[in-house]
């Protein structure tokens, strides 16, 4: 049985979401004004942004619309990373680490939620370890998914081929939310609690 504290830890709202984007600039305004939409989003509402620690692509774009309006950001990235993706130098917060999976990892434990913008590989290995854990229940965080433009349609229609398929359960579904717009995933971090009592474990 939960004690009242772990309850009440349940409730209290979001305060830091883990943002996942990609870090190329190639891109189409389209995703370039949905991440820095929900910068300014996450800023204004008091919620702290940690990101992957880049000044390039849709990373860089997110980072400077969070701080460009007072934000809390904070960047993890790997050292031998600084250069390729440019490590941002004006984060509130940069923290060097020694290899992907302690990036993953680390960003993991400092959020409350996660939420998935439009990206490349890169965003799909941290999407889909962050959805494994979950299905692990080595975590209970929000994992929200902005399908912007449409950029996570094909994303949507694996899920539910591998559940046709009997590769997961229907239940895996459940597991992540997909929202169309910022507007709609301001709405879902206000409407989820922070799921606090089940951190990221030292299994992984």
């Amino acid at each position: 049985m939960r004690s009242p504290r772990e309850v009440e830890r349940d409730m209290q709202p979001i305060r830091r979401v883990c943002v996942y984007c990609g870090s190329s600039a190639a891109v189409a305004p389209r995703f370039r004004q949905a991440v820095s939409e929900l910068g300014r989003a996450l800023a204004e509402a008091g919620i702290a942004v940690i990101y992957g620690g880049g000044r390039v692509g849709l990373m860089g774009l997110l980072a400077d619309a969070a701080l460009a309006v007072g934000g809390t950001v904070t960047g993890i990235i790997p050292a031998h990373l600084t250069a390729g993706e440019a490590a941002h130098q004006g984060l509130t917060e940069l923290v060097v680490v020694d290899s992907l999976h302690a990036r993953k990892r680390e960003m993991a434990a400092r959020a409350d939620a996660f939420a998935v913008l439009p990206g490349g590989i890169g965003t799909l290995d941290e999407t889909f370890e962050i959805l494994s854990w979950k299905q692990l229940a080595l975590h209970r965080k929000p994992i929200l998914i902005l399908d912007a433009a449409g950029y996570w349609a094909p994303l949507r229609a694996l899920l539910d081929h591998v559940v046709t398929h009997g590769f997961a359960r229907p239940q895996t579904l459940d597991l992540v939310r997909i929202v169309a717009d910022v507007s709609a995933l301001m709405t879902a971090l206000a409407e989820v609690p922070a799921s606090l009592t089940s951190p990221v474990t030292d299994r992984l």
